[in-house]
């Protein structure tokens, strides 16, 4: 496998194990991919592969290369469309934003569901889509470097257009405590109220969704091989739990009784969508209308062209290879603050503006160009002011001595 930091499997692996670590912001690699190769999933397309060209959409059911009005065209009958995401890739936000603009477009009412944001009440999303709040104002008061914490700048051009066009906006997921509470002790724990947010039965036999989960770490990831069976087993709980929330809340955001012309297009992590068998199949299990998938492919620089498993979403879309990620990161996890204990660095990606800085393990982060740096939703909020090419000056504490660094904000090439 060729390696640029942390591999695309790797990232994965960190965000099955969240609540292990804090939202760490690490680089999406460019690397062989195979996950988008597995025999699983659809039987009628999981033994094809579906060609993929840039910047058109391939229909795997008959192979059909398309264009974004013919996608909206034939998902007039889907009432929850999946669209996968890396969540630093602005490529795949691209795709998304252009599959929200056609079926707006096409005369229909969009909904966007989003695993970015838990299933409470969230008056600020209201707020916005109403056009009440300055971006300032939504990123304070839906808390979203809290919540989410990857760079806003990823997702402005699509929330600008659901404030725009006043479209309906939702969170999804299960809130952290819930997935902590199911990875631990699993989903016999939850009250009523918890469990009804989910579907009547939430599957956890099926041994492909298993491989597909497997398959996104490196054998030799860190952290996972590190694990028991009963840990793994619990980091897979914690995954069905996100695909069972996600999904099903999606369907239940759609207005009863029914209006035909709604679509709930919910924007989440590739790995829950993937050959449908993730949120999709767990909301279908309880689900009358028709769902869809589509997932963006990176074709690889100087190429035309790549294949994938037909099986790896209803629809595929081309985009280009592009140095990740999107917009700066600093490229370290800390860990959650304990008691009165402050927040340490715990891991640093190898090339990132941290590495290069001289930042180390044990670091303790205190200011960032004056800012006050107290954990990780501070830290990414801070980040989100720049852009590559961009310096500053991080305070730090390292074996009780104050030190400050210079750092530059600058893209991986390796």
């Amino acid at each position: 496998m060729i390696r640029r930091g942390l591999s695309t499997r790797r990232v994965l692996a960190i965000t099955l194990l969240a609540g292990l670590l804090t939202g760490g912001q690490w680089a999406m690699a460019e690397t062989v991919r195979p996950y988008e190769h597995l025999q699983i999933g659809d039987p009628a397309r999981r033994t094809r592969l579906a060609r993929v060209e840039l910047d058109t959409i391939t229909d795997t059911a008959s192979g059909q290369q398309i264009g974004a009005a013919a996608l909206a065209e034939k998902l007039r009958d889907v009432r929850v469309l999946f669209v996968g995401e890396e969540h630093t890739n602005g490529e795949f936000h691209r795709v998304q934003l252009a599959a929200i603009a056609a079926l707006h477009a096409a005369g229909r009412k969009v909904i966007l569901g989003l695993e970015m944001f838990p299933w409470d009440p969230q008056p600020a999303l209201d707020r916005w889509s109403r056009g009440e709040l300055t971006e300032t104002q939504f990123l304070d008061e839906s808390r979203w470097y809290e919540v989410w914490s990857h760079h806003f700048g990823h997702y402005r051009e699509i929330f600008a257009f659901a404030r725009d066009n006043r479209l309906r906006i939702v969170g999804l997921n299960a809130p952290r405590e819930v997935v902590r509470d199911v990875r631990a002790k699993g989903f016999d724990v939850l009250s009523p109220e918890i469990r009804s947010r989910m579907p009547p039965t939430v599957d956890l036999g099926n041994t492909e969704h298993r491989a597909l989960v497997q398959s996104y770490f490196d054998a030799d990831d860190p952290l996972h091989a590190k694990m028991t069976a009963e840990q793994q087993e619990g980091v897979y709980r914690a995954q069905v739990a996100w695909d069972a929330s996600m999904g099903w809340q999606a369907g239940q955001a759609l207005s009863s009784p029914s209006d035909p012309r709604e679509i709930v297009v919910v924007l989440i992590g590739g790995g829950h969508v993937a050959y449908g068998l993730g949120a999709e199949r767990q909301l279908r299990s309880s689900f009358k209308g028709q769902t869809a998938t589509l997932i963006p492919v990176t074709v690889s620089s100087g190429a035309k062209r790549t294949e994938v498993s037909a099986a790896y979403a209803n629809f595929l879309w081309g985009v280009p290879q592009t140095a990740q990620p999107t917009l700066p990161v600093l490229g370290v996890s800390l860990m959650g603050r304990i008691g009165k204990e402050p927040t340490k660095v715990i891991q640093i990606e190898t090339g990132s503006t941290a590495d290069l800085a001289g930042v180390k393990v044990g670091d303790i982060l205190r200011e960032l160009d004056g800012a006050k740096i107290d954990g990780t939703a501070a830290l990414q909020r801070k980040i989100g002011d720049y852009r590559w090419g961009d310096s500053a000056k991080l305070r730090l504490e390292r074996d009780t001595q104050s030190l400050t660094l210079p750092i530059d904000f600058r893209r991986r090439t390796d």
